[in-house]
């Protein structure tokens, strides 16, 4: 059964043909991927798919299942102005999801009883219950909890989360996702992840997470030159079917060039008066020059910059923290960069990362300890915030501000026009407005505005962000051979694993782990000790008489008598929690004796014990962690 499909749909702008009378067909149960290069019209296809945008071309059309119902998540949601979080995450037309939200405001209402008694009613009717925990899963997942809050006040990624959520929620039996990953941490990428593989409903995304490419998607879509090709299987099985038929298309253009250029001795070989014959073998010959100019190699971005030589000292951190309030972010961090080092720092929205950029950068001063820089070393610092280009410049222009050449290996050197060429900006293009880039040949040129610096240690903070898969494998294969050191925050996965040697991780109370090695085998490891931790609580924290298993019984060799009497304090006091827990619970299951007044009490005082107990929990994992 088809849920979507597209039917000669065109996309132009001005002379920028983005797509010419494509197909494309989206079944029941199938999870596609649409790659291709920046600018060339993905987020425009998709939105043309979701009817935000209206396709062009002759006899152009798109259907929609009548029976599927599709959600869009664009890379940047948009709500209302004066939308609150509760507002955004249940707009549903899904009615046990609007019984949840009933539910939840009437419970943060202990002035109107009488709406949660009819709240209870109502869940109780909808069989909600299993409808309401499946949300608190999902919003815990993604870090919503605020619901009085505006979405205006809100961060892009927190505005990302929102939107997610409110997609999950609702249930739709057909998503449209652009770059769903973009702005998520890497914990509530794998849940993400993870969701999608276990869910049966149809799938259309565009998506640089190659992790995801290959774990969820069975079906991959390439839009190249305004044509669409379709590859069955996941990531490497598309990439394989890839290059199949780039050989064949390259051993075709071969015999084509050899075509047009017998073609092209006849054609100057024959007299001025040309018969019917002659004609349409010299019409046939401009058809084969056209198809032949047509064809476009795949472009290397091949970067051979010399950086400037390191010294013996290159950055140094010794025993560094910061803390904002009671809070701290960064907690005694000591390292000392090597040459050709290669490292990533991991952590979650929030956790500091930042923060410990700009202080191993001097722009932020620590709060103890200090930041040695050696007199040789020369940053090359890529942030968010940084892609400040200016709207009004052609391309060239930006470039040229910075240097007209860099060095190269062996004495050579590179202008700035070579260079943009290098980058996949053609002579046409490198005359084009930085306000007519799309998002990611923005970001590709603000990257390459920090390598005409000609650094020696680079600093990326997001770099894989909008940018194509072909940018990210050259922009990867470049940082492999460069000749300086790197340092990377990136919640991309597969960039990680195939460019740090070892990762910096962010964990409780601004406490840095030096990991050596993958990060997916760090997360193999966390998983291991996350599981232990958790069947250790449920242990612990259940209300059956029956002694717990010796290993729950006895402490970590490291934990001190004082944190073994703390242990034990906190998990009297969650058993104490959950039992007052289990009794409210036991009153609503038989609301007939409740007066509206008890029934506001009672809905005050679980709402309290649940924040006290998450609060007891976290405490918990702080003591045996």
């Amino acid at each position: 059964m088809v849920y979507l499909e597209l039917t000669k749909v065109s996309k132009i702008y001005g002379e920028k043909v983005l797509f010419d009378q494509v197909n494309l067909q989206v079944a029941k149960n199938t999870k596609v991927a649409l790659v291709a290069k920046n600018g060339t019209g993905k987020s425009t296809l998709l939105r043309v798919a979701a009817g935000i945008d209206l396709p062009e071309g002759l006899g152009s059309e798109i259907y929609v299942h009548k029976d599927a119902r599709m959600a869009y998540l664009p890379q940047e949601p948009d709500f209302g102005v004066n939308d609150t979080v509760m507002d955004a995450v249940f707009d549903s037309d899904n009615e046990m999801v609007r019984a949840v939200r009933d539910y939840e405001e009437a419970l943060s209402r202990s002035d109107q009883p009488e709406k949660l008694q009819d709240a209870l009613t109502r869940m109780d009717e909808l069989q909600a219950w299993d409808i309401e925990a499946r949300i608190k899963e999902v919003l815990s997942k993604l870090n919503v909890d605020r619901f009085d809050q505006r979405v205006s006040t809100l961060s892009g990624g927190q505005r990302k989360r929102v939107a997610l959520a409110k997609l999950i929620i609702d249930e739709p039996d057909l998503i449209i996702m652009d770059e769903p990953t973009n702005h998520l941490d890497l914990d509530m990428i794998e849940w993400l992840e993870e969701w999608l593989q276990s869910t049966n409903l149809t799938l259309l995304m565009v998506t640089h997470d190659r992790y995801f490419l290959e774990r969820v998607c069975n079906r991959i879509i390439e839009l190249d030159g305004g044509n669409i090709y379709h590859y069955t299987g996941n990531y490497s099985q598309f990439l394989e079917k890839k290059a199949t038929r780039e050989e064949t298309e390259s051993a075709e253009l071969a015999k084509d060039k050899k075509r047009m250029k017998k073609e092209l001795e006849w054609v100057r070989r024959m007299p001025s008066g040309r018969g019917t014959k002659a004609k349409s073998r010299i019409n046939a010959f401009h058809e084969l020059k056209s198809k032949v100019g047509s064809f476009r190699q795949e472009e290397e971005l091949k970067l051979e910059i010399v950086g400037q030589r390191l010294g013996s000292k290159i950055l140094e951190a010794h025993n560094i923290s910061k803390s904002y309030g009671d809070r701290t972010l960064v907690k005694g961090f000591s390292y000392k960069f090597q040459k050709k080092e290669r490292a990533g720092i991991v952590g979650r929205n929030g956790a500091g990362k930042s923060t410990l950029l700009h202080m191993l950068t001097k722009e932020l001063e620590p709060d103890t300890g200090k930041v040695v820089h050696g007199s040789n070393t020369v940053f090359g610092y890529y942030t968010q915030d940084g892609i400040n280009l200016d709207q009004d410049k052609r391309v060239i222009e930006v470039v040229r501000e910075i240097a007209e050449f860099i060095p190269l290996a062996k004495g050579l050197k590179l202008t700035a026009r070579a260079l943009l060429e290098r980058f996949m900006f053609n002579s046409k293009q490198q005359q084009v407005y930085v306000s007519q880039l799309s998002g990611g040949e923005r970001r590709r040129l603000y990257l390459l505005t920090i390598l005409m610096k000609n650094p020696n240690f680079l600093i990326l903070d997001e770099p894989t962000n909008d940018l194509d898969i072909m940018t990210l494998n050259v922009l990867e294969e470049f940082l492999m051979d460069f000749p300086g050191c790197v340092l990377i925050v990136s919640h991309d996965r597969f960039f990680l694993d195939k460019i740090c040697q070892h990762l910096f991780i962010f964990e409780e109370d601004g406490n840095l782990r030096d990991w050596n090695g993958l990060y997916t085998e760090y997360r193999e490891k966390r998983k291991e000790e996350l599981a232990e931790q958790k069947a250790v609580l449920a242990e612990k924290t259940s209300a059956a008489p029956a002694p717990a298993p010796k290993k729950a019984e006895q402490p970590q060799e490291h934990i001190s008598q004082e944190q073994r009497k703390a242990i034990r304090r906190v998990e009297g006091q969650l058993k104490k929690l959950e039992e007052a827990k289990a009794k409210i619970n036991k009153q609503f299951l038989d609301p007939s004796g409740l007066d509206n007044e008890k029934i506001a009490a009672l809905g005050k005082e679980l709402a309290e014990l649940n924040e006290q107990i998450e609060e007891k929990e976290m405490e918990w994992m702080e003591l045996v962690g």
